[in-house]
């Protein structure tokens, strides 16, 4: 160190010449290596993926960033990092390679058409509530529900400006996404010392928008997937912007896993005075976008070989379709038939589209109706957590437009906008609804279309247009007087038209039964479960050994993704014969009772037995429903709604009878155009006749029915009104 020379030390740092990696030049090297040179099973795939596109005037290349990892590790790892830069390199890279193919020997000056990168991958999900300021201009992957989409709009990439004073043009290019750009100030023209002193006034571009190239934008809005969500809080959601050939993918209301660059961009209500200068609204551009082409997949499930093995032995299993009933709600008791039913309706029938474009839906709709306290809401929570895609809502918290689809107008572009509701979220999916008794009657009607069409049509605002809503819908609902009234018929205690009742597959009239035998079992079971013990009189193992959340789920997809069930000749025969029978015999329960059935039996329940029967080939993945689900589809249609359309039928005969005399006395008691009171009624016919109350009330019922009578001060006074 005491010598005059100049003393050097090695610090460990890097010199410039031996990281001729970050060079533009040689990363785009890198990535055209990766294009021609990365093969799987010696196939050459995204050389020959590049070729297919450009013939077909695709400018674009799908790339798997899997692949870019195995091929070279460094590369992928900047391309996450750095995307904002790394991705412009890489499709110059894409455009390189695509000129040489298509013009060998040709020189670099030929134009050819920009190209796009498109990605793809399979790494971790982020979701949009744990996106933060760490993930700012990185490569993220988000799974999520689009919930708006824009009109396409027209981005410049490269800006033609020009100088009013001295026509000087330029061209600048501008960046994608949500990125503006401004016009210089002054004009920067070469200067000639012969006009030295007039220079060009401030501000003098305009923008030459025939010399400006443009691509295709569109914004779409991206909202977390409601099973996502925590309890008690809104779901978020984020702009994503979508250019050239990844506009258009994708509707309201599709679950997509989008992968994009983070980015930030200032909202332009924010450049007023007063507002803060550096805070930016976070969007994302979009470089992939991969929709669940299947809606019954939730974000695309994959199953490994080993469990296909274990799904196809366990739809072997004679015992399946009990063990499978058994675990839905194992906690509730009883309710055999109707867990029966919601596991069929978890699996749903084949849907079919006819020749002439007409389409039959297979999702299966059942309502649950009966006295509180009957675990008919536990029952829907249950099957929300279980079904693979499932929004739960209330009927009082419900309104027409959400359920359906709303139209919104946009805060920036102030135009109107579609945001799907629960039923279009839903799609491919179960709805459920609680309260159904609650929700106003013009928000019932709004799911009509939904239930049987399986769209939803929309006319406001100048929007016209359709959705889709391909969901099973689960109901339950209280009777009008709370309890279900034995004494009075179905009618008196279903507040529901006959319209929406026919578009239910299945209806059970839950009662809440006394009986003291079934009461004791009942209380030791509740008992058992609020000790945490297990239920009286099951085993251990049988209690254990029901099929867990996560695998019935699984096992759903899985049915749905793999098997439609077509009915046997004989199976339809047996259907076709049987659907007469049960016609007859509503009709004879129809005359009995002297008034029309307030739960159909139409074309509909025909389609809904088949539907049933389809479903229980489904749940053992046979292509083909034979005679004896037809049989068990038969008797779950006669143990639920054949079982409430007789329950009012119930009433002997002579009650009956009791109430044809009533109704004859009633007639000559009161002349047209009298009234009296219904004590005095009550006074001379049951106390001085001796008729029973119910035969007069069935007797006023059925003539208030025909107009022949009318009650009047509240029900208090009886007037004949007519004949």
């Amino acid at each position: 160190m005491d010598r005059a020379s100049v003393f050097t030390i090695d610090t460990g740092l890097p010199k410039d010449d031996s990281q001729p990696d970050d060079q533009p030049g040689e990363i785009q090297k890198a990535f055209r290596s990766f294009i021609l040179e990365f093969r799987l099973d010696n196939t050459f795939i995204y050389r020959d993926a590049l070729r297919t596109n450009i013939l077909v005037k695709l400018y674009m290349l799908d790339v798997d960033i899997g692949h870019l990892i195995s091929f070279n590790e460094e590369l992928a790892h900047k391309l996450s990092n750095e995307p904002a830069d790394i991705i412009p390199i890489f499709e110059m890279a894409i455009k390189d390679c695509a000129r040489r193919m298509f013009f060998p020997g040709a020189d670099n000056s030929r134009s050819f058409p920009e190209c796009q990168l498109i990605l793809h991958s399979s790494a971790n999900l982020i979701s949009i509530r744990d996106l933060n300021a760490s993930y700012i201009s990185k490569l993220v992957r988000i799974p999520g529900i689009v919930i708006g989409a824009s009109t396409l709009s027209s981005k410049v990439t490269l800006m033609s400006i020009m100088c009013r004073n001295c026509r000087n043009s330029k061209t600048i290019p501008v960046a994608g996404g949500f990125a503006g750009v401004s016009l210089p100030r002054t004009c920067d023209r070469p200067s000639n010392p012969a006009d030295e002193g007039e220079r060009c006034p401030m501000d003098p571009y305009f923008v030459v928008h025939e010399k400006c190239t443009f691509i295709d934008q569109q914004v779409l809005k991206l909202q977390e997937a409601p099973d996502m969500v925590p309890v008690g809080e809104l779901p978020r959601h984020i702009l994503v912007s979508a250019d050239r050939y990844l506009t258009n993918k994708v509707v309201p209301g599709s679950r997509c896993t989008v992968m994009g660059v983070f980015s930030i961009y200032q909202s332009k209500g924010a450049k007023g005075p007063g507002s803060a200068v550096a805070i930016r609204n976070p969007y994302i551009r979009l470089t992939g976008i991969q929709s669940s082409v299947d809606h019954s997949s939730k974000g695309g499930m994959v199953f490994s070989e080993a469990e296909e093995q274990e799904f196809l032995e366990m739809s072997r299993d004679p015992q399946l379709y009990e063990k499978f009933s058994r675990s839905i709600a194992p906690s509730i008791f009883g309710f055999q038939d109707i867990k029966k039913a919601i596991a069929l309706l978890l699996f749903g029938g084949s849907k079919k589209i006819l020749p002439d474009g007409m389409k039959l839906r297979g999702d299966i709709n059942v309502l649950l109706l009966g006295d509180p306290g009957t675990a008919k809401s536990q029952l829907l929570k249950f099957v929300e957590k279980v079904a693979p895609i499932a929004i739960y809502t209330s009927g009082k918290g419900s309104s027409a437009a959400g359920l359906t689809a709303s139209v919104q107008r946009d805060s920036q572009s102030r135009e109107f906008y579609l945001e799907g509701g629960a039923m279009v979220l839903a799609d491919g999916g179960v709805v459920c609804i609680d309260e159904f008794d609650k929700m106003r009657d013009e928000d019932r009607v709004a799911i009509h279309e939904a239930m049987e069409q399986q769209t939803i049509s929309i006319a406001k605002a100048g929007i016209t247009t359709i959705l889709n809503a391909r969901t099973s819908v689960l109901a339950a609902a209280n009777p009008i007087f709370g309890r279900y009234d034995d004494m009075k018929s179905p009618g008196e205690n279903i507040d529901f038209q006959t319209t929406i009742l026919s578009r239910f597959d299945m209806i059970f009239i839950v009662k809440d039964e006394h009986n003291a035998a079934r009461d004791e079992t009942m209380a030791r079971h509740v008992m058992s479960l609020h000790m945490n013990r297990t239920p009286a009189g099951v085993a251990p193992e049988d209690a254990a050994a029901d099929i867990s959340i996560e695998r019935m789920k699984r096992y759903i997809t899985y049915c749905k993704t793999r098997c439609a069930p077509r009915l046997s000749p004989d199976a339809a025969e047996k259907l076709s014969s049987h659907f007469v029978g049960i016609r007859k015999k509503v009709h004879q329960v129809e005359v009995d009772a002297n008034e029309r059935s307030s739960i159909p039996i139409t074309v509909r329940q025909l389609e809904a037995i088949i539907r049933i029967t389809e479903a229980l080939a489904k749940l053992s993945l046979q292509p083909i429903a034979t005679e004896e689900h037809v049989d068990e589809a038969i008797r779950l249609f006669l143990a639920s709604t054949m079982d409430a359309v007789g329950q009012g039928a119930g009433t002997s005969a002579e009650l009956l009878e009791e109430v044809g005399k009533v109704e004859a006395e009633l007639r000559r008691r009161l002349p047209i155009g009298w009234s009296t009171s219904l004590a005095t009624l009550k006074r001379e016919l049951c106390a001085g006749r001796g008729y029973s109350e119910n035969a007069l009330g069935r007797a006023l019922v059925v003539m208030s029915r025909r107009e022949t009578i009318q009650f009047r001060n509240g029900g208090g006074s009886v007037f004949r009104s007519g004949v």
